[in-house]
């Protein structure tokens, strides 16, 4: 049978995607548990992300790099687009966006030039989409010097469509999400921006009071996120007449139908401010209800500093609830949704608060990397400050990815899964099948340093469709 896999939306320097698996599969012998393999070298994919690092700690060099798993030229196999950043002077290194074919055996070759992918700007991350209806999956990049849409032409080729686009978002957008917000038929765009940002107006922080180390968020003022409607091909802006246009600290965005009315809300994850849950009133306008449903701080009243997110139903209760990762000292949030419009926050008393409080986590799913039935828990993380050990002994600029298997009902324990404890300052994080054995793969984003390629051993000894 063949297997179909379908690219969705991407979430925080994050993309995601899902396969199915078949209700009441029987789990893999206990003495077989599934395993990651190192498998960055075989399998092709030599993709370094550059920051711009040079001694100055500006702002953006602790974002990215985000990266895509879709089906670019429609073979079936899922080739990867890594998002790269570039040094702030021009005339040094040449360092440009990557897209990478699958070679239809797992392996990979670099088919960034010629693709109208390789364009040298500061990226932070990536949706793919079809946004068109012509069958082929598009792709959006958030840019500090401004986003751009790529238009597929097929067989891995792309054209930057930007400008006829309509787009206009040059205000540190750092992820999006395909959404057909009002239900016509054609995909509209949720972009998620950061802070107001520009090299010349950086500013210094210290640590220790004597160095220059990166900047909070609270530093530097908010600014507003996108909605841009899809109105046949091209795009205006409804950022305000949707009501989506408050002021926040963006980094993360998730599509989810929240109170189960056939509409699909949004959630935006703020960095240091208070999330947004904006619920779709049905008339191209949205509500937020953050506050209300209790998404938009920690059980303590707190607002955390919120990036990754992703959007799932893990209990099998027929309700989508929220995963969120958040800064160092303040645990990932398992935001259960209770169906009475209504979050409670089960990480705190569970495995996955308690070892998650220290790291930090940028990229963060839900996926059943066992395919068990049940979705299990994705964290991928890495601190800002290289120096952060000397002011906090105990955590670490280098984080190893956490894993949470899902035991039912609810119940998650943290797993150790072969080569996949390897410390990393990681950011952006993807799963699928590349290789087409049945289970579900992962790709990890290094900020400035080199993308990481983690292969499932064993995932597949459960059934799936």
């Amino acid at each position: 049978m063949k297997k179909t896999l379908i690219a969705l939306t991407a979430v925080v320097l994050t993309a995601a995607v899902f396969t199915l698996t078949l209700e009441g599969a029987p789990a893999a012998p206990a003495n077989q548990p599934v395993r990651f393999a190192d498998a960055t070298g075989p399998s092709g994919i030599k993709f370094v992300h550059n920051a711009g690092k040079a001694g100055k700690k500006l702002l953006p060099e602790t974002m990215g790099s985000g990266v895509v798993l879709f089906d670019a030229d429609g073979d079936g196999w899922l080739d990867a687009f890594f998002v790269n950043g570039r040094d702030w002077k021009a005339g040094k290194r040449k360092s440009t966006q990557a897209f990478y074919r699958n070679n239809r055996n797992g392996t990979f070759t670099d088919a960034s030039k010629g693709s109208g992918l390789d364009i040298q700007v500061y990226g932070m991350g990536a949706a793919a989409g079809d946004y068109d209806n012509d069958g082929k999956m598009d792709l959006y990049l958030t840019a500090l010097e401004g986003d751009r849409l790529f238009r597929n032409l097929g067989n891995g080729k792309f054209q930057d469509v930007t400008a006829a686009s309509g787009i206009k978002n040059a205000n540190f957008g750092t992820s999006a999400a395909w959404v057909d917000y009002d239900k016509d038929g054609r995909l509209d765009l949720f972009v998620a921006n950061y802070v107001q940002w520009s090299e010349d107006k950086d500013l210094w922080c210290s640590l220790d009071g004597a160095t220059k180390s990166y900047c909070t968020p609270e530093s530097y003022k908010e600014t507003t996120s996108k909605l841009y409607r899809n109105v046949g091909g091209k795009f205006e802006d409804a950022s305000q007449r949707a009501g989506v246009n408050q002021p926040g600290k963006a980094l993360g965005v998730a599509v989810l139908d929240f109170n189960m009315d056939g509409w699909p809300d949004i959630f935006v994850a703020n960095d240091t401010q208070p999330n947004k849950l904006y619920r779709n009133t049905k008339d191209g306008r949205f509500v937020d209800e953050g506050m209300e449903s209790g998404v938009a701080f920690s059980e303590e009243g707190v607002a955390r500093g919120a990036m990754g997110v992703d959007a799932a139903d893990y209990d099998r209760s027929g309700r989508p609830h929220l995963l969120v990762g958040n800064f160092s000292n303040e645990m990932l949030a398992l935001y259960h949704n209770e169906g009475n419009g209504v979050f409670v926050d089960e990480a705190p008393a569970s495995a996955v608060g308690r070892s998650s409080l220290l790291t930090l986590a940028f990229g963060v799913f839900f996926f059943d990397y066992d395919l068990d039935g049940l979705l299990d828990i994705f964290s991928a993380n890495g601190h800002i400050e290289e120096e952060i050990n000397r002011v906090q002994p105990r955590v670490q600029y280098r984080q190893p990815p956490l894993l949470f298997r899902n035991q039912g009902k609810g119940k998650f324990e943290q797993i150790k899964a072969g080569q996949l404890e390897q410390p990393l300052v990681a950011r952006g994080a993807a799963y699928g099948d590349l290789d087409r054995d049945g289970d579900l793969d992962l790709v990890i984003t290094n900020n400035h340093g080199p993308a990481k390629v983690f292969r499932n051993e064993g995932g597949n000894r459960n059934r799936w469709l």
